[in-house]
């Protein structure tokens, strides 16, 4: 199982309950996948760089999940049919990795 991280687009004229649906849609293929959900991140309404569809904002979310390829591939077509998905975009997380320690101050003479 690897872990993976979807950028998700919305268009920003959604309701909120249809917005909601399509997480909860995302969310259920990954399950029924035998995947995890990690969580998600609401990034909220913001402006893109150029329009898509006539459209110059979207409304961003972050999708975190652990999935087996074969998952991610039903869950990226699901997100290419649905209605409301502007774009979105899988990448796979990068492993854990420990935190960096600060390097010491040098000693003053």
């Amino acid at each position: 199982m690897n872990a993976y991280e979807i950028m998700l687009m919305l268009d920003p004229e959604l309701a909120d309950e249809r917005q909601n649906e399509i997480l909860t849609r995302a969310r259920e293929l990954v399950e029924r996948g035998g995947g995890v959900w990690q969580g998600q991140e609401s990034w909220g309404r913001r402006r893109l760089a150029y329009e898509i569809d006539k459209k110059s904002e979207a409304h961003y979310h972050l999708l975190q999940f652990d999935a087996d390829p074969a998952t991610l591939d039903e869950l990226t077509r699901v997100l290419k049919i649905t209605d409301g998905a502007m774009r979105h975009m899988a990448v796979r997380r990068p492993a854990a990795r420990p935190a960096r320690q600060p390097e010491p101050a040098p000693a003053s003479e």
